[in-house]
């Protein structure tokens, strides 16, 4: 479920810019990177998860586990932080499909 009223909120130098995805109990805004002038992605550990510590080390391994992989359809990690006690990782923006949609469409086997 997206956090309310975050379209035009600053989460540190990112200016939400609206709901880009979600899945599972995460969700991915578009945003811009105030400071380079782009686009990212931001995640967001949900607020109703801030409190557990399990969700905030499971979040906090996605970020690393991600940071080590290079590979041209894996979104790079590119910053991660925390807000207002919420736990953020920015990644790079990408275009396309999701794999749930792929998977659905039989293009993936």
């Amino acid at each position: 479920m997206a956090e309310p009223g975050l379209t035009g909120r600053h989460i540190g130098p990112y200016r939400i810019l609206g709901e880009a995805g979600h899945g599972g109990m995460r969700v991915v805004y578009e945003a811009e990177d105030t400071r380079l002038g782009r686009r990212v992605a931001l995640k967001l550990l949900p607020a109703s998860l801030v409190e557990s510590a399990d969700a905030r080390v499971r979040f906090e391994r996605e970020a690393r586990a991600a940071s080590a992989l290079n590979h041209p359809h894996i979104c790079a990690i590119q910053d991660i932080g925390e807000y207002d006690a919420q736990p953020f990782l920015v990644m790079e923006r990408m275009q396309g499909e999701t794999l749930k949609h792929a998977i659905d469409g039989g293009r993936c086997r």
